[in-house]
C-alpha cells in the first residue's frame, strides 16, 4: 500500500542535482574500472537481476537507481516494480534491472547505497507519521542534520515517508538558536535585529529552553518558538500559555515512543533529527535472475 500523504506524490528532486550526487558516487566506487568483474564474466554477456526488499520497508530511491545504470551503461533497462513511497513486504522486488552483466554488477553497489538510505529514512519517517494521534493536526518535519552533499535525497526521502521539510537551508527562513542569543546579547535583542535585516516576508521563529525565553520571545513579537528540550507534562500547559500567539515547534530528544504525547498536547510542528541523521539502511539487495 502507498504511505497515506499526498507528500509522498511528490517530485524527486531536479534530475541535474541526482546527476551530480551520482557521478559522484560512481566516480568513488568504480573508479579506474571492476577489476573482479572484467576478470570473472565475458564483456559479452547478458544478464538480467531484481532488487529486492529483504525486510518491510517504504521504498524510495527509484529515479536514482535509473540514473545509476544510466551512467554506467545508458543501454541498461532499469523497470519498476514498485513506487515511491509503496510499503512492501520481505521479498517483493522493487526494481528489474536488464543488459550487460558487466553494467549491472558495476552500478550494483552505488544503487543499493543509495536505495538503501533513502528507504531507511521513508520507513523511520513514516513509522513517527503513523504514531500521531488520529486526526491530529501536529505536522512532522526533518532538520538540517543531513548528511553532506545529500541533502536534496535525504529530504526527499522524509516526504516520501509522509512528512514535510523544515527550512532547505540557512537562507530559508530565520531561526533563532542558542548561540545566536548568546551573541546578540539575549532573546529580545535577537528578535530585534532580525526584524530589522529579514525580509517582509520572512516569518521569524526563535528556540527557548525555558519559560523565561519562552516569554521574552512573545513579548518580542516572535512568530514561532522552538520549544527545545521542554519536558512532556509542562507541554499542554505551555501551548495554552502562548495562546495562539505564535507557531509552536517542539524539538530535541523527540522519540517513537514520545511523538504521540507532544502531539496530543497540541504543539504544531514537531522536528526531528533522527529522521536522517539516525535513520538505518532499509535492507534491499541485489538478485541475480538465472535465465539458463
Amino acid at each position: 500500500m502507498d504511505v497515506n500523504n499526498p507528500q509522498a506524490r511528490q517530485q524527486p528532486p531536479p534530475r541535474g542535482v541526482v546527476e551530480r550526487i551520482v557521478a559522484l558516487a560512481l566516480q568513488e566506487d568504480l573508479g579506474r574500472g571492476d577489476v573482479t568483474t572484467e576478470a570473472c564474466v565475458s564483456p559479452g554477456k547478458r544478464g538480467e537481476a531484481l532488487v529486492r526488499a529483504r525486510k518491510p520497508l517504504v521504498v524510495c530511491g527509484l529515479e536514482v537507481i535509473r540514473e545509476v545504470y544510466r551512467q554506467v551503461d545508458p543501454d541498461v533497462e532499469v523497470h519498476d516494480r514498485a513506487r515511491d513511497g509503496e510499503l512492501i513486504q520481505a521479498g517483493q522486488p522493487v526494481s528489474r534491472i536488464v543488459g550487460k552483466a558487466t553494467s549491472l554488477l558495476g552500478g550494483e553497489r552505488v544503487a543499493l547505497n543509495f536505495a538503501q538510505r533513502m528507504s531507511g529514512i521513508a520507513t523511520m519517517t513514516r513509522d513517527y507519521v503513523m504514531a500521531l494521534p488520529e486526526g491530529s493536526r501536529t505536522r512532522v518535519v526533518d532538520t538540517r542534520k543531513t548528511t553532506p552533499g545529500l541533502r536534496a535525497l535525504e529530504r526527499y526521502s522524509v516526504r516520501v515517508g509522509g512528512a514535510h521539510n523544515h527550512r532547505e537551508d540557512l537562507s530559508s527562513a530565520v531561526l533563532i538558536k542558542d548561540n545566536h542569543i548568546a551573541a546578540a546579547g539575549g532573546v529580545a535583542a535577537a528578535i530585534e535585529r532580525a526584524r530589522e535585516h529579514a525580509p517582509h516576508t520572512t516569518r521569524i521563529e526563535c528556540e527557548v529552553d525555558s519559560q523565561v525565553q519562552l516569554e521574552e520571545a512573545l513579548d518580542a513579537g516572535a512568530e514561532v518558538v522552538l520549544l527545545d528540550n521542554f519536558a512532556d507534562e509542562v507541554l499542554a500547559e505551555t501551548v495554552q500559555f502562548v495562546a495562539g500567539r505564535a507557531l509552536i515547534e517542539v524539538s530535541g530528544g523527540v522519540t517513537l515512543e514520545r511523538i504521540a504525547t507532544i502531539a496530543r498536547a497540541g504543539v504544531d510542528v514537531v522536528s526531528i533529527g533522527a529522521l536522517t541523521h539516525s535513520a538505518p539502511s532499509a535492507d534491499l539487495g541485489l538478485d541475480w535472475v538465472d535465465r539458463t
